[in-house]
C-alpha cells in the first residue's frame, strides 16, 4: 500500500511538473479596469501623435514587425511612419465615438469607432471608420502590433 501511494505521488509530480513550467512561459494576462484605461489612454494619445505627426513618438509604439491595413491596401511600419512623416497622410483629426478594449492574455484588442478627418494625397476626406488597434505587451510596454482601418457605409 505505501509503495502505492509513493507512485502515485510521484506521478502527480512527473505530470504537475510540465504544466507548471508551461504556465511560466505564459505571458501573465493583463486585464481589469486599471489596464483597460490604460490601453484607451493610449490609443487617444497614439490619434493625437498621428495627427501632430509625432513620428519619433510612434516609432516607439509601433512594433517593428507592426502592420497597417489601409482602404487602398497594407503598409509595414516603415511605410506607415514615412506617409505620416512626407504628409501622404496627413491624419487630421479622429473623433472617437466609441471605443473598447479586450484582453487575450498579454494582448490588447482596441476597438474604436471614429470619424476621421484626413488629408490624403492632396485631398480632403472624411470617412467613418472602425478601427482596430492589436497591443502587444513587451517588457512592461504595451507595442503596437496591427491598426486596420475598416470603412462604415454610415455614420
Amino acid at each position: 500500500m505505501k509503495q502505492i501511494a509513493i507512485t502515485l505521488v510521484a506521478l502527480a509530480l512527473a505530470y504537475s511538473a510540465p504544466a507548471a513550467a508551461q504556465d511560466k512561459d505564459k505571458p501573465a494576462p493583463v486585464t481589469g479596469p486599471n489596464a483597460e484605461q490604460e490601453l484607451l489612454n493610449l490609443s487617444r494619445t497614439k490619434w493625437r501623435w498621428m495627427s501632430e505627426r509625432k513620428v519619433d513618438s510612434l516609432a516607439t509604439l509601433f512594433d517593428e514587425q507592426a502592420v497597417f491595413v489601409h482602404m487602398g491596401g497594407s503598409m509595414s511600419r516603415t511605410q506607415e511612419l514615412d506617409v505620416i512623416r512626407s504628409g501622404g497622410i496627413h491624419y487630421k483629426h479622429a473623433e472617437i465615438l466609441e471605443a473598447s478594449v479586450r484582453f487575450i492574455g498579454a494582448t490588447a484588442i482596441v476597438l474604436n469607432r471614429i470619424r476621421l478627418d484626413a488629408v490624403v494625397g492632396g485631398n480632403e476626406v472624411t470617412n467613418p471608420f472602425v478601427v482596430t488597434e492589436v497591443y502587444v505587451r513587451q517588457g512592461g510596454t504595451w507595442k503596437l502590433g496591427s491598426l486596420s482601418f475598416t470603412r462604415l457605409l454610415q455614420q
